[in-house]
């Protein structure tokens, strides 16, 4: 297989300590597919065969297109015309994709020309909730590269640089539609769309902030206002503001693990381990040492969790960055993952487009605290609501993702926090204990 210069780095030539995915069983395929982050996280369908429908219809929309490609997808084009070791390598991906499960018809990405053209579509629209469960394809760049994904040739092009930062310049592109007006058309009463009393109740809308419910819209100004829509005060209290010891979740959603002990450097292709490597999930930031022995605490985001985040402790911001990473390369392993598809988890918090957050708290024996939000797949826009030198009450604003659910990880100096909620053993999504901003996670010691 070529090499690309600009891929991440990697665990040895054949990626010893993981497991690869052989095309050709049923059984691989769907734990690929229920590995996934974007089926763990609630935005594609449980049943497979629904992916295929979306793609059917989807796919035959796109051939239908007559246009030429906007701007960014047409760089992508470019781009596999002129590097053509990538154009072989999307080829391989896209012809093992068909070979995968010859019992079931799923072929429908046929060509880099159908994947092209899917892609232009997808940058103008916008995800439909849908009344019922089996037709909610939330992730549409995800449901398009289902198959690609659980291939051998979709593992290496999806952790090639250049091909990364394609897929990257496209779901900006694709954000900035969904923070236009032009995407407030799914947000209507009707049965698939968000503010309908279906959607409502399962999202707890009761919970947050409604521009103008009896106006168009609600009142919101684009999707994405409506998806990091804030939350009512009343509804996340802050239960330990008087206990100045108290650490709080900077978060909602269910608990990953937490692990002591994280080294500089580690083998994040351990499937087993899911260890974190400080160098790779810090970027480099010069106090990284300070790290080395400490904890991680990881959390879990589906999608109809709060997507805003918070300040965990007390204290001044000293470090605010923006770390581009990988947006669609997972773990491999061709067993059903006992994690729901949060097995990567731990993998992607080291090599995926992240934000770093580091507070120094003024609360004595706490001492620095990172926090890293994960975009994860669709989901690689993070935006900052603060800058170095604020200074920031615990329960504060730091940002928000915007669309699609994700990843947060607290990276704490070695014996400073003893952690208040039960970790996570088998690391099932499902099984987390749950975690809502600003409840108490951990305790100063």
């Amino acid at each position: 297989m070529t090499s690309y210069a600009g891929a991440a780095p990697r665990n040895g030539p054949n990626d010893e300590g993981t497991t690869m995915v052989k095309p050709g069983t049923a059984a691989t395929l769907e734990a690929r597919y229920q590995n996934s982050f974007g089926r763990a996280a609630g935005y594609l369908p449980r049943n497979r065969s629904a992916v295929d429908a979306w793609l059917t219809r989807f796919v035959a929309r796109a051939r239908q297109r007559t246009a030429a490609h906007v701007p960014v997808v047409q760089e992508l084009a470019d781009l596999l015309e002129q590097d053509k070791p990538l154009r072989d390598l999307v080829n391989l991906m896209i012809e093992q994709a068909q070979q995968l499960d010859p019992e079931h018809e799923h072929k429908h990405v046929k060509s880099i020309d159908e994947m092209l053209n899917c892609l232009d579509e997808i940058t103008v629209t916008a995800p439909e909730y849908r009344l019922d469960p089996n037709e909610r394809v939330f992730f549409p760049l995800s449901a398009l590269f289902c198959y690609m994904m659980a291939t051998d040739a979709g593992w290496e092009a999806f952790r090639i640089a250049q091909f990364n930062d394609a897929l990257l310049n496209i779901l900006t592109v694709w954000c900035g539609f969904l923070d236009s007006p032009e995407s407030r058309y799914v947000l209507n009463e009707g049965p698939d769309g968000w503010l309908c009393q279906a959607a409502s109740e399962q999202n707890k809308l009761y919970e947050f902030v409604i521009p103008d419910p009896g106006a168009l819209y609600g009142g919101f100004d684009s999707f994405n206002a409506f998806f990091h829509r804030h939350i009512k005060p009343e509804f996340r209290p802050n239960g330990a503001k008087d206990d100045p010891k108290a650490v709080v979740s900077p978060n909602d959603g269910s608990v990953v693990r937490y692990l002591s002990g994280v080294q500089m450097d580690a083998d994040i292709f351990d499937v087993k381990g899911q260890p974190y490597s400080l160098r790779r999930m810090l970027n480099g930031y010069a106090d990284t040492e300070r790290f080395i022995g400490g904890d991680v605490f990881q959390s879990f985001l589906s999608g109809a969790d709060y997507h805003r985040w918070h300040a965990p402790v007390d204290g001044i911001v000293k470090h605010v960055e923006r770390v581009p990473g990988l947006m669609f390369s997972e773990l491999k392993t061709d067993k059903v993952d006992e994690s729901a598809g949060t097995l990567s988890q731990g993998y992607q918090a080291n090599v995926n487009t992240r934000g770093l957050v580091v507070i120094e708290s003024t609360v004595p024996g706490i001492g620095q605290v990172c926090v890293i939000p994960v975009g994860i797949t669709e989901i690689s826009s993070v935006t900052f609501s603060v800058s170095v030198g604020d200074k920031v009450t615990r329960g504060d604003e730091l940002g928000c993702f915007s669309y699609g659910g994700s990843s947060m990880c607290l990276v704490f100096e070695p014996g400073k926090v003893d952690f208040t909620v039960p970790n996570n053993t088998i690391e099932h999504a499902d099984d987390g204990a749950p975690v809502f901003v600003n409840g108490r996670i951990a305790t100063a010691k």
